[in-house]
């Protein structure tokens, strides 16, 4: 691998510059989901536990290169403290050097919001130089903001001795094991709702994986495309002629594309809305789908027990809502299974996906579920992440 771990460094009596994600869920001062923050503690203490000293940069919110009081990072000292279980010392960009200094071994420093600097979105090297001078070492642990080129994930990583933290670390070898190297056939689910917001991505894959599952309304999309009637199903119709594109790019590659067999159709889009099963090209004109059918269900998890390595983002309906949900609970379930059973490599990751395989109960046996966003996107859409490619 072309990157750095912690494991190469030295830290021992040093000050290790470390860029993580903490941009958590706050109400009232407090912080609702602590994910973010527990997910950093293996490098921070890997840090403590080799004798350097983690000084944290992180962002919150988007505040545009203004102080912004109630996006300031002090409010996380809290949570910070119990999770990491010592000290947490604040300090604005100014007061930085004499906090750092004067910090006792064992204790962590936790910098101010960086997105309250200019300079910071827009990679600005001066910036870049201003913390460089903090630390000795350089740590990025955010892969969630390595698609993002700013003076703290970018231009930093190249004035210090840099590398990747564990999560980091756990994020790209999770990556390479699926899109990289990975054990054939590969799977690849894709769901959500418009296939205009992942051309790029269905496009990388159709070259990439072996069999390819489209669900949510980009399904409907692409039976559009084989001129199926969708009713009133959310469908991006512009976009026809682009999933004919991509279908027959996959042909060509032998990409092996499932759409769904059957759909589940409702009138009204609402929890326990009265709802029928029909073959796909039988969805009435006054209905939308809103979920694969239970020949579909199947289809996909045939398709999941001859694969070896499953990369999925998003869902197969709309799973927010019973009974829309059922699709992508029972896949979910069976690949966690298949995982769980050594047969299968799985890989998740984009918003909705979490949420979708949390609530399905089948995050807990994926091999890997990234938090990021749009960064996991980015990778899968095979683009060079300016984070990760400055560690290298």
């Amino acid at each position: 691998m072309a990157w750095k771990t912690l494991d190469d460094m030295e830290l021992d009596g040093k000050r290790v510059l470390t860029r993580v994600d903490i941009n958590v869920p706050v109400e009232n001062g407090e912080v609702t989901d602590a994910t973010r923050i527990e997910r950093v503690c293996a490098t921070v203490q890997d840090i403590l536990a080799r004798g350097g000293t983690p000084v944290l940069l992180a962002h919150f919110g988007r505040p545009k290169g203004k102080v912004v009081p109630e996006m300031s990072l002090k409010m996380l000292l809290p949570a910070l403290e119990a999770a990491f279980g010592t000290k947490v010392h604040f300090a604005t960009l100014d007061e930085a050097e004499g906090v750092i200094d004067a910090c006792d071994k064992g204790h962590v420093v936790l910098l101010e919001n960086t997105r309250f600097e200019p300079g910071e979105e827009k990679n600005d090297p001066e910036l870049a130089k201003t913390y460089a001078k903090l630390g000795d070492v350089y740590c990025n642990d955010a892969f969630s903001a390595a698609h993002r080129a700013h003076a703290s994930t970018e231009a930093l990583a190249h004035l210090l001795p840099a590398c990747a933290g564990r999560l980091m670390q756990a994020e790209l070898e999770a990556l390479e094991a699926a899109l990289g190297t990975p054990k054939r056939p590969v799977l690849a689910v894709v769901g959500g709702a418009k296939v205009s917001t992942k051309l790029e991505l269905l496009g990388n894959l159709v070259e990439k994986v072996d069999i390819l599952v489209i669900g949510g309304g980009m399904a409907n999309t692409f039976l559009a495309a084989q001129g199926l009637d969708v009713g009133k199903s959310l469908c991006e119709h512009d976009m026809t002629g682009t999933a004919k594109e991509i279908a027959e790019k996959a042909a060509s590659t032998g990409c092996e594309i499932l759409l769904p067999r059957d759909v589940v159709v409702a009138r009204e889009f609402r929890e326990n809305a009265p709802s029928e099963v029909v073959k796909a090209e039988e969805c009435p004109a006054d209905a939308m789908i809103l979920d694969a059918g239970p020949d579909s269900v199947a289809h996909v998890e045939q398709a999941i027990d001859r694969a070896e390595t499953l990369i999925w983002n998003g869902p197969l309906g709309a799973f927010e809502i019973a009974p829309f949900d059922t699709a992508t609970n029972a896949a979910a379930a069976h690949a966690a299974k298949a995982t769980a059973s050594g047969k299968l490599v799985s890989v998740a990751g984009g918003g909705d996906t979490v949420a979708a395989l949390n609530k399905a109960g089948a995050s807990d046996d994926f091999t890997y579920i990234s938090t990021a966003g749009g960064a996991f996107l980015e990778w899968m859409e095979g683009k060079v992440l300016p984070g990760v490619a400055a560690l290298g």
